[in-house]
């Protein structure tokens, strides 16, 4: 007998019990179910014995539990989504959870495929970094009772669990330090996406600028070509069109990269004579000269919280009640980029 096909009908016929008893033991249900210490311990060291492991997907189906969570982001390979995962997985981990990670790049046709191959899959539950289509998807998982938790961006009035940080708050200090150092005619490039992390960024900026008594100068790049040559090249000519610029706030840690690598092909001493601030912390950002100043979001209280609220939803019958918004505060770290310049 080939020990990889050891089932759970193959120890209860060979110890001559009833399969649910053996399914019971091995489940941790014997004390539950009234089974004797004595022919619990027997399944046990025959399950050992003949190296028997269960089958995952056998025992999601009597179960309807795969202790399996779906990641889902924009791009897993993004410095602050792939930290974000760390920390989930880690606590996962603990609670005795697996997660799958996947990147959608938003684009809500792929959203949807990867929603329904891992809803087919059984997967217990979704933390979900929205693309900018897929409401009706998100309200259809909620109205079949599936733990979902968005996160970093959301979709306004539906009963949905939510972790953001208040993107409007952290863009208003960032702007503003720049204010206090002096700079005056500060630009905000972005990523041209109607989605709430961008919008509530932009609002804090242009709120900023407002209450200084300044002028607003705004750079929007299409998300499909923000890590292109196409996208670099926007910036430069939005630079090189608008000489009296002298600071420049990134809304997103790969627009700064995009950045700083146009500038340094162009004209490598540019990044000295502006003021500089970017949009999630980078651990190069920390290195490069000079040291880039950014807004840098708290990735452990948000996993916590992410993971706090999915294990709160596995647990309800249903899972619209009592949805919460839990919104965290972001940190400025000062660096040399943002320094006043003579």
């Amino acid at each position: 007998m080939k020990k990889n096909n050891i089932s759970i009908k193959t120890i209860a016929s060979d110890l001559n019990i009833s399969t649910t008893t053996v399914s019971f033991v091995l489940n941790g249900k014997a004390k539950e179910k009234h089974i004797s210490d004595e022919l619990a311990r027997k399944v046990l060291e025959y399950a050992e014995k003949v190296n028997y492991r269960p089958n995952p997907i056998a025992q999601s189906l009597r179960t309807g539990k795969s202790n399996t969570l779906v990641l889902m982001v924009e791009d897993i390979s993004n410095n602050f989504f792939a930290r974000l995962a760390r920390v989930i997985e880690d606590i996962a981990y603990r609670k005795g959870y697996k997660v799958i990670f996947c990147s959608h790049e938003n684009d809500d046709k792929k959203v949807e495929e990867l929603i329904r191959y891992f809803r087919f899959r059984m997967v217990d539950g979704f933390i979900i970094v929205p693309s900018p289509g897929i409401r009706n998807t998100m309200e259809q998982l909620l109205e079949d009772n599936i733990p979902v938790v968005m996160v970093d961006r959301y979709f306004e009035n539906m009963p949905c669990n939510i972790v953001v940080i208040d993107n409007k708050e952290a863009a208003h200090t960032a702007t503003r330090h720049l204010v206090d150092n002096g700079f005056r005619n500060i630009a905000f490039v972005t990523v041209d996406m109607e989605q709430t992390q961008m919008l509530e960024r932009l609002q804090g900026y242009e709120d900023a600028v407002l209450a200084a008594g300044l002028e607003s100068s705004v750079l929007k790049i299409p998300f499909e070509v923000a890590r292109l040559a196409q996208g670099k090249n926007m910036i430069y000519n939005f630079i090189s069109k608008n000489t009296d610029i002298d600071a420049i706030f990134f809304a997103t840690n790969y627009l700064t990269q995009s950045g700083l690598e146009i500038f340094n092909s162009k004209d490598p001493l540019f990044i000295r004579k502006i003021g500089l601030v970017a949009f999630d912390d980078n651990e190069f950002f920390k290195i490069y000269n000079p040291s880039i100043t950014a807004v840098a979001q708290p990735l452990a209280d948000m996993g916590t919280e992410l993971m706090r609220l999915m294990i709160s939803l596995l647990k309800r019958k249903n899972v619209k009640e009592g949805s919460r918004k839990v919104v965290l505060k972001a940190e400025l770290i000062v660096r040399s980029s943002s320094e006043a310049r003579p």
